[in-house]
């Protein structure tokens, strides 16, 4: 975790050290008042736009001690998206009250004020309305789990409505806990949950969590440009109904680790590139489709699908050709777990 802790105080300051001393692992930044300047922390700098700006972008975490009020003028001009912003808790310089501010499930700023909060022996001032109903927090939970939320209205339509009444869920992958407080196994209602890997709507409002349970096996032509592999890939997806946040890696033959239409298609996508050496993929179990001429150039019958099934358990889309460029998809084994 990135975390930027700021004091206002001389005891503001001697209550960040609690703080930091508390926060998970991870880069921690402390500031403070110029007049205020000890060892460990930087000064607060001046115009606040300039100095809170690309601490807000950068950090994961901002905890503000001192009074709510500093903290919220301070991230005001930054505010966008829940998705994406940091969690970021006021408490008093006392240590006495631990309050999220922002981004409170998806950021997990509910979640490390309690912690703060244990450690430090403060109140956490929780206030949405799921945690203190106790309720399910479907974002919390899907952030934790690194699932996709495909669409933050539905999320926040179903927050509402199991606040009311259950919710049902429906998953394409084995339920191992028992379901939270609000929610139900089934397919009947307005608004539900589905879990799953392909594009989905099994409710008038859905709110599809997707997650990255697939791997994606590419091969190509040396020097093929990047459009054509993301046409390729976006053809077999669409072709097979799987949503494109359901993969989670791109791997194909070490050869081509500097392919750079294959890189920067991995770049665009947000995606782990992982290449395998020959005899890695030659040792995967399994009957692949098999192809002389890429056994005389690779020393392997087939790159993509076997690049694709290493640590993988089923191989949902056999070798496809298009424009020179071959993919195949695979899944791994995945459990949906609720805490």
């Amino acid at each position: 975790m990135k975390a930027a802790v700021f004091a206002y105080s001389r005891q503001g300051c001697k209550t960040a050290r609690r703080v930091m001393a508390a926060l998970p692992e991870g880069e921690v930044r402390a500031y403070t008042m110029a007049r205020f300047e000890e060892p460990g922390f930087a000064p607060i700098e001046r115009p606040s736009r300039s100095f809170y700006g690309p601490v807000f972008q950068w950090a994961d975490a901002m905890v503000f001690v001192g009074s709510a009020g500093i903290a919220v003028r301070e991230i005001a001009p930054f505010v966008k998206d829940k998705r994406t912003d940091p969690a970021v808790i006021s408490m008093d310089e006392l240590g006495h009250f631990v309050i999220p501010l922002l981004s409170g499930h998806i950021g997990g700023a509910n979640e490390l004020a309690r912690k703060l909060a244990e450690v430090l022996d403060a109140t956490p001032v929780i206030t949405t309305a799921t945690d203190i109903n106790r309720k399910f927090s479907v974002d919390a939970w899907a952030a934790r789990q690194g699932l996709a939320i495909t669409n933050m209205a539905e999320a926040k339509a179903v927050s509402a409505a199991i606040l009311e009444h259950p919710v049902p869920l429906v998953s394409r992958f084995p339920i191992r806990t028992e379901l939270p407080a609000g929610v139900v196994e089934g397919a009947c209602g307005e608004t539900g949950i589905c879990i799953s890997h392909l594009r989905e709507k099994p409710f008038a409002h859905t709110l599809l969590l997707v997650p990255p349970v697939l791997r994606l096996g590419l091969g190509c032509r040396r020097g093929t440009p990047v459009e054509k592999l993301r046409e390729a890939v976006d053809l077999v997806l669409q072709e097979h109904n799987i949503h494109p946040k359901a993969i989670g890696q791109a791997a194909s033959i070490d050869l081509k680790s500097d392919e750079e239409g294959l890189l920067a298609f991995c770049r665009e996508r947000e995606l782990p590139a992982v290449f395998y050496a020959a005899e890695q993929l030659r040792a995967v179990p399994g009957t692949f489709t098999a192809s002389p001429r890429v056994q005389a150039v690779t020393g392997v019958d087939n790159v993509c699908e076997r690049a694709a099934m290493v640590g993988a358990e089923n191989l949902l889309v056999k070798k496809t050709v298009h424009g020179g460029v071959t993919v195949a998809v695979a899944m791994t084994n995945w459990e949906v777990h609720f805490e």
